[in-house]
């Protein structure tokens, strides 16, 4: 299963973002994320305590029992390794942090998810590849640019990149040329405002038009 995840990631390229969504449209926004060609979703932790995990850990759970097969769901914001148990529990089949935590990149390892750490300087993303990260997120991307990929990329070419941070359609395919195998996009698809007055069918159509740009490449 973890291959298939890893040959997922490579091959869809976008996994979408969730945060802050409340329980009872978690399924129908996902539906909506689906039927726009999202494959990959993954359901953030709340670092300041605002939502428990447990109360992640059941989202996540939801999710991954909807959708069985159809989609990939995994875990973000993942800080500690309860946090990566609590995944693996639920049936989550990846996570992503924002940092580069040795024990959380192990644990996932070790519970035989996929691993995508966060980090940024050359130090940090060899750390993570050592650490065992299937992909690294560099996390903030566009704070520094496409310049700065491609800069990293000739060193460390070895290395799977996510970009993450201010990803959207206008700029993905100057990343994709810059060596990046994949992205994480949250607001610009997740609208909180198409959320708010339940405009799924809105959703569905800017999902599309993230899959049509990472196509087009």
């Amino acid at each position: 299963m973890r291959e298939n995840v890893i040959r997922a990631i490579e091959r869809e390229k976008i996994v979408v973002i969730v945060r802050g969504v409340e329980q009872e449209k978690l399924i129908p926004l996902a539906e909506a994320m689906y039927k726009g060609g999202i494959r990959l979703l993954e359901v953030t932790y709340t670092a300041n305590g605002a939502v428990s995990d447990e109360e992640t850990a059941i989202n996540i759970q939801k999710l991954s029992s909807y959708f069985k097969d159809k989609m990939y769901i995994g875990a973000g914001t993942v800080i500690n390794p309860r946090q990566v148990e609590l995944t693996k529990a639920a049936g989550g089949q990846f996570v992503i942090s924002p940092d580069t935590f040795e024990d959380v990149i192990k644990k996932t390892r070790e519970l035989e998810m996929v691993s995508m750490p966060g980090a940024l300087t050359p130090s940090e993303i060899q750390a993570a590849h050592r650490y065992g990260a299937d992909f690294v997120k560099l996390f903030p991307v566009t704070n520094l640019g496409v310049n700065y990929i491609k800069a990293v990329k000739a060193p460390l070419s070895h290395i799977k990149f996510l970009a993450v941070g201010g990803i959207d359609e206008s700029n993905i395919s100057e990343y994709l040329k810059a060596g990046v195998c994949g992205f994480g996009v949250g607001s610009n698809i997740v609208d909180k405002k198409m959320l708010a007055e339940n405009k799924y069918e809105s959703i569905t159509e800017c999902a599309k038009k993230y899959v049509t740009a990472v196509k087009q490449g």
